[in-house]
């Protein structure tokens, strides 16, 4: 239940770019040749259309009869499937009659959707709807909303098509046609598989995580549902593409194993990767899905780790996002895991720079305590020295001195600098690395007092990287100093939706405090602090937020001299002085408001 004005979880409203797409002249077409057109638009979009989807993480909502409903986190992903999609159908029509041809146009719009049953509704969906039916045959027509969404961000350009009066919608909408050019934009063949790449060819890719997933089998004995396996194999393809120096293979060469018995090490020195992903679709009793997937370490053959997934033949599309996620997620902590062992394991005198990296990583998360922050900046540092343009590296440089202000151990001037200076460092560098993006965009929030500046690095991160963890969470910190505090809980509750098992979940249930407090909503304050200290019993902006709250909500004062004791043994030279300047990227009166409250509580001057 909603209180106190936070959100409600249970509303199913989400932002979302929609897609809308259909045949041009479909009942033409059925009246022509009613089994050829309706075999070509099935097997048109398992095809074409749901991976062009899947490769931009999007989720095909429904079909419908003559075509599809999709939608996507980014209205950058949605037009770039869409132009991909556009592009593949030309192509497939290129030998064709004119007059059998199946052409589709697609409308996007973005806004807010209700969601329920895993179908959207609401006015911005028909909007994308009425878009569709204005687009010319293999167009695209967008709204203005997706238009400044994408403008400068996708290689296509948008015409004005002026205001359009769309039928059952109140206000006119002013709509765009996409043009783009073929040599910008690839597409992915449906079938013909590439020649297997010549031993030793990717052998430079050694030197980092890399991995190959294979395509899935379909064990099914329905070749109808394999588009559903292949599905799987690419949309973890996508996600773990994201991540920054891990190298997934593309999926013109790990699906040229497809339907092959070959050796696991085999694939590892063609493809020259250290990790194979493999896996299996089929169905169990009555209307039940099974997926498996298993990682294997591809020099040794050794199976790191095995999992199964079930679920419902009437939910497929929400199984396949699900499963999806869940395996990207289980994924990559596991290959990071083996490959910091592995970096661990190597003398000192054979580490890399990616090596270093790694093993600075481990020493800040471990323990975060003084020493081992120090630590973690030694190695960082060495990182760089090797390669002084590894922003990923700048980027845990910058969250590192951050952690030490938050602690207050350091000279804070001193701090201070050194994370802004790595923080611009890493946005300077960081062509299009998430990591650097999303932890150098907070840095300069944070350290450099530039909120504006730093959310806008921060939301290329997602941009770039939708699944982004950290960037969803340092993202509601930063709209947190900007006062966007309702936007600033909707990003730590989608933190903490991608991960409600991490260690560091309990950093968003800070901020999510620390905004309530902001709001004036102290009892929910105190709340999601206690939650925070439940996990993270010494944390020191969690209790500082605890014991504001506790010195405004007017009960409980017998509480705040041992709060305030507790503090004191744990950082001895906490003082408002100090606070004050802690928090001086925020608004002057979130700023003030926080100070008094904390005067109140007794933390000296």
């Amino acid at each position: 239940m909603a209180t106190d004005g936070l959100p409600d979880a249970r509303e199913r409203r989400r932002l979302a770019a929609i897609v809308a797409i259909d045949v041009v002249g479909y009942s033409r077409l059925m009246g022509t040749d009613e089994r050829r057109t309706h075999t070509a638009v099935k097997a048109h979009i398992s095809e074409r259309l749901q991976p062009a989807i899947a490769r931009h993480s999007g989720r095909l909502v429904k079909l419908t009869g003559d075509g599809a409903l999709a939608e996507f986190d980014s209205a950058i992903n949605a037009v770039s499937a869409v132009i991909e999609f556009q592009q593949a159908m030309a192509e497939a029509n290129a030998d064709q009659a004119e007059t059998s041809r199946i052409v589709f146009r697609a409308g996007i719009h973005l806004g807010d959707i209700i969601v329920e049953d895993d179908d959207v509704y609401g006015d911005d969906v028909n909007i994308a709807v009425r878009l569709q039916g204005e687009a010319t045959p293999g167009g695209i027509l967008v709204s203005r909303a997706v238009r400044e969404a994408v403008n400068g961000r996708v290689k296509a350009e948008l015409h004005a098509m002026g205001e359009l009066s769309l039928k059952n919608i109140v206000r006119p909408i002013r709509a765009f046609r996409v043009e783009w050019q073929e040599a910008d934009w690839h597409t992915v063949a449906v079938s013909g598989a590439p020649p297997i790449a010549a031993p030793g060819r990717f052998s430079a890719l050694a030197d980092g995580p890399s991995l190959a997933v294979l395509a899935f089998r379909n064990l099914s004995g329905d070749a109808g549902r394999e588009y559903f396996a292949d599905g799987i194999s690419e949309d973890i393809i996508t996600t773990l593409s994201r991540i920054p120096n891990f190298v997934v293979i593309a999926r013109s060469s790990s699906f040229s194993y497809k339907g092959r018995s070959v050796d696991v090490r085999q694939i590892g020195r063609e493809l020259g990767v250290r990790y194979v992903v493999d896996g299996s679709v089929q169905h169990a009793a009555g209307k039940s899905l099974r997926i498996s997937c298993v990682l294997i370490e591809a020099g040794s053959g050794r199976h790191l780790w095995a999992e199964r997934y079930d679920g419902a033949m009437d939910e497929l599309f929400e199984l396949q996002d699900r499963i999806t996620a869940s395996i990207a997620a289980t994924l990559y902590p596991k290959v990071i895991g083996t490959e910091i062992a592995r970096a661990q394991a190597k003398s000192t005198a054979s580490l890399s720079a990616y090596d270093l990296y790694l093993r600075g990583v481990a020493a800040y998360n471990v323990q975060r305590t003084e020493s081992s922050l120090d630590q973690a900046l030694t190695l960082l540092h060495q990182a760089i020295a090797i390669d002084p343009q590894f922003s990923s590296a700048w980027a845990w440089i910058a969250r590192i001195h951050w952690g030490r202000i938050q602690n207050g151990w350091g000279r804070f001037r001193e701090v201070q600098a050194l994370g802004h200076e790595a923080a611009r460092r890493a946005v300077e560098t960081c062509q299009n690395d998430p990591v650097a993006l999303g932890l150098g965009g907070f840095g300069i929030a944070y350290l450099g007092g530039k909120p504006e500046e730093g959310v806008a690095h921060i939301e290329r991160a997602l941009a770039l990287n939708p699944n982004f963890l950290l960037a969803w969470r340092f993202g509601g910190a930063t709209y947190s100093m900007l006062g966007d505090h309702g936007k600033a809980i909707e990003y730590f509750e989608r933190a903490m939706r991608l991960s409600p098992l991490d260690d560091d979940a309990w950093q968003s249930y800070h901020g999510i405090s620390l905004t309530c407090f902001f709001r004036g909503h102290y009892v929910q304050a105190v709340e999601w602090s206690e939650r925070a200290l439940h996990y993270k019993p010494r944390s020191v902006p969690a209790l500082l937020v605890k014991a504001a709250a506790l010195a405004l909500r007017g009960c409980h004062e017998d509480k705040l001299p041992d709060l305030v004791r507790q503090l004191l043994s744990i950082v001895p030279g906490v003082t408002i002085k100090s606070i004050r300047r802690a928090m001086s990227a925020y608004r002057a009166a979130d700023q003030e408001l926080y100070v008094e409250a904390l005067r109140t509580a007794g933390i000296p001057e």
